[in-house]
Order: C-alpha cells, then sequence, then structure tokens
C-alpha cells in the first residue's frame, strides 16, 4: 500500500466516523451542555489513554514546550466541543455543516492578518463565492421551523475559533499536536460539568453516549494522521463529504429537512470549495511533475 492512498484510506475513515456527530447530538435526551460533557470526557479519555500508550509522556512535554501557540490551540479546541453542540441544538444539522464548510476560508483570513500569508487570485474568487453562500443560508433560517440565526452565528463562530486553532498551530508544525487533542477535550468537560447533569444522560443512554464519544475519538485521531500524506487540497475536498452525507444522514434517519435555501446555500458554498481545491491539486500536480527527479547518491 501506498503512502498516498493510505493517507487517502485513513482521511476518508475519519470523515465517515464523524458525519453520525450531528445525529447523535439529535439522539441523545439531554440538554446540550450535559452532551457536550459526556462527548468531550468520552473522547478526551480514548485519545488520553492512546496517547499514553503510544507515546507516554514524551507526547505532551513536547506540546508543553510550544509555549503559546500551543496554548492557544488548546483553549480554542476546547471552544469547538460545546459550540459545536449547542449550535445543532439551537439551528438545523445542515446549517451547521453547511456553514463548517467555510473553515478554509477563516484559516485563509487568519493566515494573511497574522502569519502575513498573500491571498491568492483562487482564494479571493472563493471567497467571494463563499459569503454570498452563507447569507442564503442565514436568510434561509428565518424561513425553515428548525433553523436559528442564533445556532448559525454560533456555528459562523465555532468555524472561525477552529480556523484560528489550526493558524496558530501552524507556528508549530515540527511538533505533534495529538496529545493537546485529551486535553482541550477534558479542559472542556472539565468547564462544562459546572453546569451539566451527567445522570440526565446515563446509565438510561449510556449506548449513544459511549458510541458518540467514541465516534469522536476514532474520527479525530484518524483526521489527524491521514493529512499527513496528503496534500492540503486533498485533505479539504475528502473533508467536504461530511458537509453532504451529515445533512442526508440525520433526514434520512429522524426526517429533519434541511429546507431548500439551505441546499441552495449549502451548494453555493460546497461547491465553491470544490472548484477551489480541484484547481489547488492540479496545480499542485502540475508543479510537482515539472521538478526534475531526485538523484540517489552513490552509495
Amino acid at each position: 500500500m501506498s503512502e498516498h492512498f493510505k493517507g487517502l484510506l485513513i482521511t476518508a475513515l475519519g470523515v465517515l466516523m464523524v458525519v453520525p456527530d450531528s445525529l447523535f447530538v439529535r439522539l441523545i435526551q439531554a440538554d446540550p451542555v450535559t452532551i457536550t460533557f459526556w462527548r468531550a470526557l468520552i473522547a478526551g479519555g480514548l485519545i488520553l489513554i492512546g496517547c499514553l500508550v503510544f507515546q507516554g509522556l514524551s507526547g505532551f512535554r513536547a506540546v508543553l514546550r510550544t509555549g503559546w501557540p500551543g496554548a492557544l490551540y488548546i483553549l480554542l479546541m476546547s471552544t469547538t466541543a460545546p459550540g459545536f453542540v449547542m449550535a445543532i441544538s439551537l439551528t438545523s444539522v445542515a446549517n451547521v455543516v453547511f456553514i463548517f464548510a467555510s473553515i478554509p476560508v477563516f484559516a485563509a483570513i487568519f493566515s494573511r492578518i497574522f502569519l502575513g500569508e498573500p491571498f491568492s487570485k483562487r482564494m479571493i474568487l472563493t471567497l467571494a463565492a463563499v459569503l454570498p453562500g452563507l447569507g442564503v443560508i442565514a436568510y434561509g433560517s428565518s424561513e425553515n421551523a428548525i433553523a436559528n440565526w442564533r445556532g448559525d452565528l454560533i456555528a459562523l463562530a465555532v468555524s472561525a475559533s477552529f480556523a484560528a486553532a489550526l493558524t496558530a498551530v501552524r507556528r508549530v508544525r515540527a511538533t505533534s499536536m495529538i496529545p493537546a487533542i485529551p486535553i482541550a477535550y477534558l479542559l472542556s468537560a472539565f468547564v462544562m460539568l459546572i453546569w451539566a447533569t451527567p445522570g440526565q444522560a446515563m446509565p438510561s443512554q449510556w449506548p449513544l453516549v459511549l458510541g458518540h464519544g467514541a465516534f469522536i475519538a476514532v474520527s479525530t485521531s484518524l483526521l489527524t494522521l491521514g493529512p499527513r500524506y496528503l496534500a492540503s487540497a486533498e485533505v479539504s475536498l475528502l473533508i467536504l463529504l461530511e458537509s453532504v452525507l451529515a445533512p442526508l444522514l440525520v433526514w434520512a434517519a429522524i426526517g429533519e429537512d434541511p429546507g431548500a435555501w439551505a441546499i441552495l446555500g449549502g451548494a453555493v458554498v460546497i461547491g465553491a470549495l470544490l472548484i477551489s481545491n480541484v484547481i489547488a491539486l492540479r496545480r499542485g500536480r502540475v508543479r510537482n511533475s515539472r521538478r526534475p527527479p531526485a538523484v540517489s547518491a552513490p552509495r
């Protein structure tokens, strides 16, 4: 198996494992804070065990040495779990995942502001298409009984927070930030415990609660490992699958109709990102094909 195919397989499995996330939130009968607590506690605990088994404490020491970028990454990632659950509880699943598809655009904006990276023409055109798409989704929230602009705003804030976390971690590329993920999740669980009612979901719903946390733990691990073997454009294309599959899964399982406006706006956002990433991928392959082949040193 080639490294590239291994990356495709791992990343695709990671995306498929995260698709049921929103459905779990819909099925678990508990308030959003309690769902967030169990989701973060179980996922964080499972990833923590995995890090200790495979890396010991060395990975955590490396994260601590990253300083403020690592601390900012942990803080921002700890806000994404409660933000996601709260957004799902206030608006439609389709609205949330379509808005989440805009994360690469936020990442490009933050990279321009904080890292001084210039905007490419491709990204400017992508932004010009994505923003109207988000506007259509927001407009449709007033036309759909399931959707709500408050949930849309939270989803937008989570997208920005996740993109900011990705921007911060780029300053410490040489360090594996996998051990930072359980720290972020467990920090989130600890804070949510102040308001959560753990007994509301357990033990009567333990299969759903444990399944929810386990799916997040596995998907997070796979989506951290897989992209190491792929171009960023390939990763972005695979992650777009969640934006398509998650609303369809919820629609099929519990009959949650995303509404015509959400579908239209989502199609604009996903279509713009799809075209943008395909162009980036093709350009990357052309550049690689023009490079002279590497010559092995004589033995």
